[in-house]
């Protein structure tokens, strides 16, 4: 696989988790870009953009939040992603989380009205049907009702996990498929041979 990953974390999470790290293990660490997004939406999609500006990006990985800002980059960046137990209304998700929260790094930050406007204005009514999606959804995420991701998602390739948990604890278990669909579904970025 030519060009590099952009793992995109999620809520309150780090670059450098489960999820990049499987995904580093796999495809190889120097193939993976983890950032860690700033809590602000705007910020966070500036720095995503930054790193697109400056790398050979060529696959988004977006796991719940950062599933909803790889739909936003997907739109403008035409990239194919793999989405993770992806935020569909992240605005609605977090109107029970007005307030003070923590980042991964113990770094307090605020949910605000203004913080979930921003994020409504990110949203995407529809997909286009040329965009490539691989979305991993576990029937027992906990926070996320899977089936309004399986329904957004609809004619994309759907893999739904039974049982499971938010953190898609077994990735692992699917990074072969992941690879293949890489491989076959979206070809520009196989290997040159």
């Amino acid at each position: 696989m030519k060009g590099k990953i952009l793992f995109i974390h999620g809520f309150a999470s780090c670059g450098l988790g489960q999820k990049s790290r499987a995904l580093m293990n796999w495809f190889g660490a120097d193939r993976v870009i983890a950032p860690d997004l700033p809590p602000d939406p705007l910020r966070a999609i500036a720095t995503l953009e930054d790193v697109l500006a400056r790398e050979e990006i060529t696959l988004l990985v977006g796991s719940s939040l950062g599933g909803y800002f790889a739909t936003w980059v997907l739109g403008r960046h035409r990239l194919p992603a793999v989405l993770i137990n992806p935020a569909v209304a992240p605005y609605l998700l977090l109107e029970d989380y007005l307030g003070t929260h923590e980042d991964c790094h113990g770094q307090p930050f605020e949910v605000t009205p203004a913080t979930l406007a921003t994020l409504r204005s990110l949203h995407r009514e529809s997909l286009r049907s040329d965009e490539q999606y691989l979305v991993l959804l576990a029937t027992g995420d906990e926070i996320l009702d899977y089936r309004v991701a399986a329904d957004y998602y609809a004619e994309k390739e759907l893999i739904i996990h039974p049982g499971g948990n938010h953190r898609f604890d077994n990735l692992t278990d699917y990074l072969p498929r992941v690879e293949a669909w890489v491989r076959q579904d979206v070809p520009q970025i196989q290997d040159a041979t």
